[in-house]
């Protein structure tokens, strides 16, 4: 559950740019920022993975140096503890790290950061990643540059060099991240050596488009997981993206293709016929979302998504995911908000869904976000 109050711009979500954490110091152009949230949630389902107390803390810090009116270095660091865990010395309740990196600022000519960040493929996806209980399920954490990465490279210039207004681009490599038990990389979030690209154009108006690309080389592990034996080395995507921002409303689309990069099934050890897993060779991504923000504090909410898996070489055509989302949120005042969200899950079980451990069910999903 990723909580949050959009209207709030909920620092723990966004760049370290972002208006709305407290400075904690600034002195000879150093400047220390902290931001937060804890939020109380639980789930409501049948579905006992996806049910029960889902509370969590989120903080960071970020900071900006200014070297002269041009050069700025900055720093950005996230991190999330479960507030679900007992008391004591036995239960490992270090929390994870979200996000963490460095970079320094050359005015109009850019940017350039290494260390976890966001993957450039969520530079789409992030438009319908704003339903308060669900949102941005399809960008999987830690599967290639589809949403937080680790050992990334990023460039990212806005206005084009300062000469057209609202055009944005990035460039972004990443490290291979090899399997590796101390770090929980598995199967299912490795990766070879990858690159990405974006790109977003905004109108005054509140229209905006975007459009991203990702290539990665996939581990050895990976590939041998094919029926084929191995045909393809690389995971690739692509999105586009459309949204419209004014007046109250706010109204986004996405449609993707990812080859060889979405996983399914339950990355057991061995591969039987009643237990598939693997990454799906083509699969479609489809999401919308429409929000109304009332001049009171209600935002009431309306979603749609899907990933079907296509041209499967095991023979097997299926939705992954499909659903529709309605709910709301009320914003008391920039710091407090409260939301309900009612997932309605449209899959019907059948034997690829239990060869492959999805477990279709409807979710309620309430909260409450104090943010500092």
């Amino acid at each position: 559950m990723k909580l949050r109050c959009f209207t709030s711009l909920v620092a723990t979500m966004v760049m370290a740019s972002t208006a709305g954490a407290a400075e904690i110091y600034n002195n000879d152009g150093n400047i220390l920022n902290i931001f937060g949230s804890i939020i109380g949630g639980h789930y409501f389902s049948r579905e006992h993975t996806k049910n029960g107390d889902n509370s969590f803390l989120r903080y960071g810090f970020s900071g900006k140096t200014y070297v002269n009116d041009k050069i700025v270095g900055f720093g950005m660091w996230e991190h999330e503890i479960s507030l679900k865990n007992i008391e004591g010395i036995n239960v490992n309740n270090s929390g994870k790290v979200l996000l963490g990196y460095a970079g320094i600022k050359f005015g109009d000519f850019g940017s350039i950061d290494y260390g976890r960040n966001y993957g450039v493929l969520y530079d789409v996806g992030s438009w319908t990643d704003v339903i308060p209980g669900f949102g941005g399920d399809i960008l999987l954490i830690d599967n290639f540059l589809s949403n937080r990465s680790s050992n990334v490279v990023t460039y990212r210039n806005k206005n084009l060099f300062g000469f057209v207004n609202g055009l944005d681009f990035a460039v972004q490599y990443q490290g291979k991240n090899d399997l590796n038990k101390e770090t929980g990389r598995t199967l299912k979030t490795a990766n070879g050596e990858g690159y990405g690209v974006s790109a977003s154009y905004a109108l005054d108006n509140g229209l905006a488009a975007s459009a991203a690309y990702v290539n990665s080389k996939r581990i050895a592990e990976q590939i041998v997981l094919d029926n084929n034996g191995g045909s393809n080395d690389n995971a690739e995507a692509f999105s586009f993206g459309v949204k419209y921002a004014g007046k109250g409303m706010y109204v986004a689309a996405t449609y993707g293709e990812t080859y060889n990069m979405t996983p399914f099934g339950s990355f057991c050890d061995n591969i039987t016929p009643e237990n598939i897993y693997g990454f799906v060779n083509k699969a479609k991504n489809v999401e919308l979302v429409a929000q109304y923000q009332f001049d009171f504090g209600l935002r009431p909410s309306v979603s749609y998504l899907h990933s079907k898996a296509n041209d499967l070489e095991s023979g097997y055509s299926n939705f992954l995911k499909k659903c529709i989302t309605v709910g709301t949120s009320y914003v008391f005042n920039k710091n407090i908000c409260t939301t309900i969200d009612y997932r309605i899950d449209l899959l019907n079980k059948n034997s690829f869904t239990d060869a492959s451990n999805i477990n279709p069910d409807d979710i309620i999903a309430l909260g409450v976000a104090y943010v500092f």
